[in-house]
């Protein structure tokens, strides 16, 4: 409804009424959207936050092996050994969680390897540097792991706050202005009746005198 004010007519209170149930379904149906996103977003929260600190615990044990691999080969020597560059492929698959458009993982390459798998030699890469090449292995697949479910609870946040804002439109401004245009045209058309009831007592008095 635009901001003008309405005529006093039947018609418009009755479109005004109208209008104000709409409102209020709407607002109703967007409250149980919202409490709907709450749900899931709690049910993703969990394993994400457990997720993190796995990965927050995995980092620190990669760091750890990797300052122990520098000390041991220096940083042009791990470059050698990590030479060639691997690059890992991840299928993903496009799916939708209460309408919001998020991507999951189908497929993933394994990344544990083993010395054969690296193609390096035993004797050249020694051990500091095959924990840190398997620390980081096991890194990289709790990101894998990570990344989808962090922008599910992401885009169910982003979800919440668009109803809540939306909610709280609705409820705070646009019903209550609509609930007062209602009021305000029902007003002004039972003070319009009354004058006129008045008018027509007047006239039939004016009329018939004795009466």
């Amino acid at each position: 409804m635009s901001g003008n004010r309405l005529p006093p007519t039947r018609a418009n209170l009755l479109r005004a009424r109208r209008e104000l149930e709409r409102v209020r379904q709407g607002a109703a149906l967007i409250r149980r959207k919202r409490e709907a996103l709450v749900a899931e977003l709690f049910r993703a929260a969990r394993p994400a936050m457990d997720l993190r600190e796995r990965i927050a615990r995995s980092a620190i044990v990669a760091s750890e092996a990797l300052l122990e691999a520098l000390a041991v080969h220096g940083e042009h020597g791990l470059r050698v050994i990590a030479w060639p560059e691997r690059a890992i492929e991840v299928e993903l698959r496009a799916a939708r969680v209460w309408g919001i458009p998020v991507a999951e993982v189908v497929a993933r390459p394994v990344l544990a390897r083993g010395l054969d798998a690296r193609g390096t030699a035993p004797a050249m890469t020694g051990p500091t540097a095959a924990t840190t090449a398997s620390r980081y292995e096991e890194l990289a697949d709790l990101l894998i792991e990570a990344a989808p479910r962090e922008q599910l609870v992401r885009r169910l946040g982003d979800a919440v706050s668009r109803a809540s804002r939306q909610l709280r439109t609705l409820e705070q401004r646009v019903t209550p202005a609509l609930a007062r245009e209602v009021s305000r045209v029902r007003r002004e058309l039972e003070e319009r009746d009354r004058e006129e009831r008045l008018r027509l007592r007047h006239v039939q008095r004016r009329r018939n005198p004795a009466t």
